[in-house]
């Protein structure tokens, strides 16, 4: 997966919004004002792409267990949160399933108020 398909395939999710809280190198994508997914532009230069994704926190121990490009978050909560380098182990599909599981999780986090709104404006 390129920058370009991880960028069009995020916010192509209901609601989505692009960007950069922390500084200009961390790009991330949020939903409802939540964020579901980060990663470093600078990495992706470097050739070393790699994404947060919020994760079930027994799903996220077993995808670390059987994925070597799978760590706990870097900078984020180890529990909630998994590290992926991207274009290793993990299959462009199974990341793109890793990306709307994460959208999902925020997405379900939300007032129901707040999932009416995204639902309606798309």
């Amino acid at each position: 997966m390129n920058i370009q398909q991880f960028f069009e395939f995020c916010l192509s999710k209901k609601g989505v919004t692009e960007h950069f809280p922390f500084d200009e190198d961390t790009l991330v994508f949020k939903v409802g004002g939540k964020m579901f997914a980060l990663s470093s532009l600078s990495n992706w230069e470097k050739g070393m792409p790699a994404v947060n994704l919020k994760c079930d926190p027994e799903r996220a121990e077993e995808l670390r267990a059987n994925y070597n490009d799978i760590k706990p978050g870097f900078h984020m909560s180890k529990i909630h949160w998994n590290t992926i380098a991207i274009n290793g182990d993990v299959s462009d599909k199974f990341l793109r399933e890793l990306i709307e599981h994460s959208y999902d999780l925020v997405f379900k986090s939300l007032t129901k108020k707040l999932q009416a709104e995204i639902d309606l404006g798309e």
